[in-house]
């Protein structure tokens, strides 16, 4: 247990978004390093497991319970990973996504300007235009869908802030999150195969998939670091989504000739996605020290997963 002197001495970290994905991966192992005082908030009640942070319940789209939040909590380090991500329903409800994803962001960024916070905010590669990759961190962004316009301004709103900030940019997170029934491309490939069921996949698609813990441990170097500016955090492997598919079923030794070749004009989805992603993450590399794992290893990582969730 740690003394009264020991956590004034470490640093506080205050993460919004904890009950997602991102979320409790950042707490489980923010609470393994044991560095800093962890501060964990979201909507509701706690959904995350284990001890060793404080959780507090917060609706980010609220200017005034921010305000005080964060005037009480006074965090050295903020990583803002709470948004509406779903980008069909942004597109269909864009008066929620603008205030999830734009107006929490300028709440928070004034909360920490006032607090001087170093604020660290989660982005996303469907803030550019799908027509080339892999890109790098001076891409020009134009977004093709309402989710990404709102990013896009989020992102703005935060390189305008006047506290030390960074931006970590993502693509395609996959992982097992606890008490969570989200799926993704590796637990749906396999569950589609084992059932005999023939799936449909795009091959006109491409991005570097990332597994969650990578992204967790790429914004925990940034905050370690300190380090301002844009960073690339993603896995290191360009694919499309048939190759991931390929991929996933070679691995788990199941029937490939189930998955077949499709383009996107197949499948009709409210928002419009982005084609050609991806990201060059030499930066991230070379700056903060991030290795992210290959697609392969990173299913091994989830098949274990998939096994201790059932035992």
């Amino acid at each position: 247990m740690a003394t009264a002197t020991q956590m004034k001495s470490k640093k506080k970290i205050f993460i919004t978004g904890a009950n997602g994905l991102l979320g409790q991966k950042l707490v489980a192992q923010l609470v393994e390093k044991g560095d800093f005082q962890i501060v964990a908030s979201g909507k509701g009640e706690c959904r995350l497991p284990g001890d060793g942070f404080e959780y507090v319940p917060l609706d980010i789209t609220n200017a005034a319970e921010v305000e005080k939040s964060l005037a009480s909590i006074h965090p050295d380090i903020i990583i803002h990973g709470g948004a509406m991500t779903n980008v069909d329903q942004c597109e269909l409800n864009q008066e929620d996504c603008y205030d999830s994803n734009v107006n929490a962001t300028a709440y928070l960024i004034k909360a920490a300007e006032a607090c001087e916070s170093h604020f660290i905010f989660l982005s996303t590669d469907f803030i550019f235009s799908g027509e080339e990759g892999p890109l790098d961190e001076n891409a020009e962004a134009a977004p093709v869908n309402y989710y990404g316009e709102t990013k896009l301004e989020a992102e703005q709103l935060v390189m305008g802030s006047k506290t030390k900030w960074a931006i970590a940019r993502t693509v395609l997170v996959f992982g097992i999150a606890h008490d969570m029934s989200r799926t993704n491309i590796v637990l749906w490939v396999k569950s589609s195969l084992e059932a005999g069921k023939e799936i449909q996949v795009v091959d006109d698609q491409f991005r570097t998939p990332t597994l969650a813990e990578d992204l967790a441990a790429g914004c925990i170097l940034i905050a370690e670091k300190g380090a301002e500016g844009i960073f690339n955090i993603s896995g290191p492997d360009y694919l499309s989504a048939y190759e991931m598919a390929n991929i996933t079923a070679d691995f788990f030794g199941l029937n490939k000739e189930l998955i077949k070749r499709a383009d996107s004009s197949t499948f009709s989805q409210p928002a419009k996605r982005p084609l050609i992603t991806g990201f060059v993450i030499n930066k991230a590399r070379e700056q903060l020290g991030f290795e992210p794992k290959t697609f392969r290893a990173a299913i091994g990582i989830l098949a274990k997963q998939i096994i201790l969730a059932r035992s």
